[in-house]
């Protein structure tokens, strides 16, 4: 399941939508959503580290593939953050999630980890045209705290 959802959707969907980006006059962009955990992988999180990176080669595959015909694809990759995925995670291992979260929070720079607005801002920056020059890029969005 993890291959299908974090690498064969996206190969799916960008294949079924940039004959139409391309055809359009000013091209377009795709931002696909990879994670810092798939540039820097950690321990006990193989499969998904696996198919983050996977997703990471893709974006920058399809964007040597596709940036001639003004297809700009992009990613961005996420460090933690606050989603009802994350906070269950925790509750199985058995952890209180507000706490879990809290504690997470402090060993970022920035004091927290992000909430999904804080994605979503960097995906609507690399759709815009004022990302026009971006194409191929792994954009991390981690507070400050790279993955190690």
């Amino acid at each position: 399941r993890s291959l299908a959802v974090n690498v064969e959707a996206p190969f799916r969907i960008s294949r079924a939508v940039v004959p139409i980006l391309a055809g359009g006059d000013q091209g377009g962009a795709i931002v696909n959503v990879a994670s810092c955990w798939g540039l820097r992988p950690g321990a006990a999180h193989a499969l998904y580290c696996m198919t983050k990176a996977a997703l990471a080669s893709l974006t920058q595959c399809m964007a040597m593939d596709h940036a001639g015909e003004g297809v700009r694809i992009n990613a961005v990759c996420p460090n933690e953050v606050d989603t009802p995925m994350l906070r269950t995670g925790f509750a199985m291992r058995g952890f209180d999630p507000d706490s879990a979260v809290a504690a997470l929070g402090k060993t970022v720079p920035l004091g927290r980890i992000a909430q999904p607005d804080d994605i979503a801002d960097v995906v609507l920056f690399l759709a815009s045209d004022d990302a026009r020059y971006m194409c191929g890029a792994l954009v991390e969005v981690n507070g400050g705290k790279p993955v190690i």
